[in-house]
């Protein structure tokens, strides 16, 4: 399964800001940075990981749970997505 290219530059995006911070968490652990301020990026890094990840796990299962159109499971119906079942499967991995 390929996942959405516009989805995944999004997340790619989201990355690269997260490794950004990342570095900056280093740095300044590495110059004596006060530990609060060492906390609150390390908080910030830790979100935006999080978040790339189920923008990841969301834009997958949407994919996996959207029969696409002309296969034999969604041949007399438009493709649509089961927002219960996604929701349960979202929760899942929380």
């Amino acid at each position: 399964m390929e996942l959405d290219p516009a989805e995944m530059t999004k997340v790619g995006n989201r990355l690269k800001r997260a490794q950004g911070q990342l570095t900056a968490v280093i740095r300044m652990i590495d110059e004596g940075a006060d530990c609060e301020d060492v906390v609150m990026q390390l908080s910030a890094v830790s979100r935006a990981l999080d978040r790339a990840g189920f923008a990841i796990i969301a834009t997958g299962m949407k994919q996996c749970l959207t029969p696409p159109q002309g296969t034999q499971d969604g041949a007399d119906e438009d493709p649509t997505l089961d927002v219960a079942k996604l929701e349960k499967l979202f929760l899942s991995l929380a």
